[in-house]
């Protein structure tokens, strides 16, 4: 199961609105051992494609050194779909390198670049792929990771 706090998982649709007709993509970093996304790294999608996407070379071997630095890892690898379900592609299946990464793909095709319209749900889901093999697994967005606490904050680097 993926738990992602409310500011991570809003980030992410924001950058998948923002960024259609092009797919968008990113990661969410946490500590490593934690599998806890907790920063959230918008990329930019070298491609500049509404059926593709591809990290920067350059920007994915800053972003590893970074987070080697930092102690975090890959917790959430995410991109967007712009015509098709949010369900991972064969080029998705792939290219997925992170055997423990939670592969979220959310789905614009039918929401664009719409953002705070009331009942304005939106195809978020996320997948463990490992050896080419993919499995949904569920996601439950928490508004905190510690109760009592208030939201965590989404950290732009």
């Amino acid at each position: 199961m993926l738990r992602i706090d409310r500011a991570s998982y809003d980030a992410i649709v924001a950058h998948a609105r923002r960024d259609h007709p092009d797919e968008a993509c990113g990661v969410v970093a946490g500590p490593e051992g934690s599998d806890r996304p907790e920063r959230f790294i918008p990329m930019l999608n070298a491609a500049r494609s509404p059926t593709f996407y591809e990290f920067d070379s350059g920007d994915l071997l800053r972003l590893y050194r970074e987070m080697d630095d930092r102690d975090e890892v890959p917790v959430v690898v995410y991109h967007s779909h712009t015509a098709t379900e949010a369900y991972p592609s064969r080029t998705d299946i792939s290219y997925a390198s992170e055997p423990f990464a939670h592969y979220v793909l959310v789905s614009t095709r039918e929401h664009g670049e719409q953002t705070g319209l009331a009942g304005d749900d939106v195809e978020f889901r996320s997948f463990r792929i490992v050896d080419g093999q993919v499995t949904e697994e569920d996601v439950d967005v928490v508004e905190s990771y510690l109760f009592g606490h208030t939201p965590t904050t989404v950290v732009y680097d």
